[in-house]
């Protein structure tokens, strides 16, 4: 786990599906007077250079927010999130990316509260240097994410959203994903959990899904973007999914309204298509 650094794919089709939904959600939040917290267990470096080394190796940005980022007429959904990227960009040139501490950050009022908990050395240092004079709103704890949440939960005011990204490198962090919504569900049960994860063909990939609906949790939305078929060979992702936990009952309408074009903007072969589906409590 400690050898993955998100730098790499920064912006591509799965950062535009995850990001998205965290932006709207946050926005939702935000509607309510009470305060809320945003906690991020694997927060990566907090923003990303899209010539640095890392991210031109592969360019996955090209495939997935350059291709949104000249077009017109976007869905609600997507367009709040594009513009959010473009705040972080005002020359209106492609040049940086904004990982999920950054967007949630932006969308905190005085008496929210981010919680950013990141294990990579490197992209902890970046991480503080983001938002090095942010005060007491947000805070960086080094080491893992699913640990801190014990000690976070529930959050004082008893509104708040918890995002979950692990790298998925190995599988043992299918089996922490489960783990840990067990342990924050009991903790929590009220709270918004977005979980985001890989397509692959891998069968801890493909049953994560149904272990997820298996939870107990009375309300959820599961939306998965799949950009192209998947490799004969079976390896590499072809897309991926977000299943969010006590989700927003607005954010269900807009995926429907949104995916159908986004599938079309980001497909990269026939395979491309989306799903959407969900449970109300």
């Amino acid at each position: 786990m400690l050898s993955y650094r998100h730098a790499f794919h920064a912006g591509n089709h799965a950062d535009v599906l995850k990001h998205l939904i965290l932006v709207d959600i946050a926005h939702y939040l935000g509607q309510k007077s009470a305060p809320f917290w945003i906690i991020d267990t694997h927060a990566g470096a907090g923003r990303y250079a899209l010539d640095s080394a890392h991210a031109s190796k592969l360019a996955e940005y090209s495939d997935g927010i350059g291709r949104l980022w000249q077009t017109p007429d976007l869905p609600e959904i997507v367009a709040d999130y594009v513009e959010l990227v473009r705040s972080l960009n005002p020359d209106g040139k492609l040049r940086h990316y904004p990982g999920s501490p950054w967007l949630a950050k932006q969308l905190l009022r005085d008496g929210d509260r981010l919680r950013l908990f990141e294990m990579h050395s490197t992209d902890q240092r970046l991480l503080k240097e983001c938002f090095q004079g942010a005060g007491r709103q947000v805070a960086i704890t080094e080491g893992d994410g699913f640990a801190g949440l014990k000690a976070l939960l529930p959050p004082p005011p008893r509104r708040a959203l918890v995002l979950i990204d692990p790298s998925y490198e190995t599988k043992a962090d299918y089996a922490a994903v489960i783990k840990g919504l067990q342990e924050a569900l009991k903790r929590f049960p009220t709270g918004t959990y977005a979980l985001w994860y890989p397509t692959l063909a891998k069968r801890e990939a493909f049953e994560l899904p149904d272990r997820l609906k298996n939870l107990g949790a009375k309300s959820w939305l599961h939306a998965v973007l799949q950009v192209k078929a998947p490799a004969k060979d079976g390896f590499g992702m072809h897309g991926s999914g977000m299943f969010v936990i006590n989700p927003p009952w607005t954010l269900e309408q807009k995926l429907h309204a949104a995916l159908p074009q986004l599938t079309e903007l980001l497909a990269q072969d026939a395979g491309a298509k989306y799903l959407i589906e969900s449970q109300e409590g």
